[in-house]
């Protein structure tokens, strides 16, 4: 058994936002971080290998500098690194990239006991669109918004969060799960994991490993290739200091009452 998962280096949003003239994110000048639902994917994958010794393998597409990202996961546990990088890939939109991705997951191998596991959705698009979209591709079964996972054989059983409660679902492997932040709490890297991720292998899948594969289709991907394409983007403008009032009395309420007067806010 091994599980195969998808993660995406994101910018880090705490920090400064660049914003190139052709709409898309200038990620090269920006902090980036692991996409914070890709963590829960990684820790559930962890600890599956924790449980039963199954191998984790970590899978990202991005531009070289993603290696950074990789090593960090294998030193968080993970035994196998791949990046998928290339410039024909630049500016996929989601639609293009879990074309990539799958072909990628499909090169590796998927096997009747295996598992991908993806976070819910990344911080820069909010789409939550890739994860399901690979499942697709595969042709495997898929359960979304998973918050607690039990795996016995070739069965995985999932508690999947809804907006008014949740619902346990089984599915036979291989499949494809989507994390969400309440699966679990990601663990730190270990001193240990630091001294040997560049020991464990890192393979890159550029354009010419993948191009071949029949779940690409090559006139959608990259950015003019991409179905959708971003109309805009631009960093919001900071809002003012707010005012604080001190108080809990008539006095405090006929301050605040006249403020708003003021603003024509009532």
């Amino acid at each position: 058994m091994k599980v195969i998962v998808c993660v995406k280096q994101v910018p880090d949003t705490s920090g400064k936002v660049a914003v190139k003239p052709d709409g898309t994110l200038d990620r090269a000048s920006m902090a980036a971080i692991i996409n914070p639902d890709d963590k829960n994917a990684i820790e559930a994958a962890l600890t599956l290998k924790d449980q039963t010794g199954c191998k984790v393998i970590v899978v990202t597409m991005g531009p070289p500098p993603a290696e950074g990202m990789l090593r960090e996961i294998l030193a968080m546990g993970a035994d196998e690194a791949v990046l998928v990088s290339g410039r024909e890939f630049g500016g996929s939109d989601t639609f293009a990239t879990s074309q990539i991705l799958a072909a990628a997951v499909n090169k590796i191998g998927v096997e009747s006991d295996d598992i991908v596991m993806c976070g819910r959705q990344a911080i820069d698009g909010d789409t939550a669109q890739v994860g399901p979209q690979i499942a697709e591709k595969l042709g495997i079964p898929q359960i979304t918004y998973v918050a607690d996972l039990k795996v016995e054989g070739t069965e995985v059983t999932c508690k999947r969060m809804l907006e008014d409660g949740y619902m346990t679902i089984k599915t036979q492997t291989p499949c494809l799960l989507t994390a969400i932040k309440e699966l679990n709490t990601p663990r730190y890297m270990s001193v240990g994991g630091i001294f040997d991720c560049y020991s464990k292998p890192m393979t890159v899948f550029d354009f010419n490993a993948l191009k071949d594969d029949p779940l690409i289709e090559l006139d959608t991907i990259g950015l003019k290739g991409s179905p959708t394409n971003i109309f805009a983007s631009f960093t919001p403008p900071q809002k003012g200091q707010g005012e604080m009032l001190e108080g809990a009395d008539q006095k405090t309420v006929d301050v605040l009452v006249d403020k708003l007067l003021a603003k024509h806010i009532i």
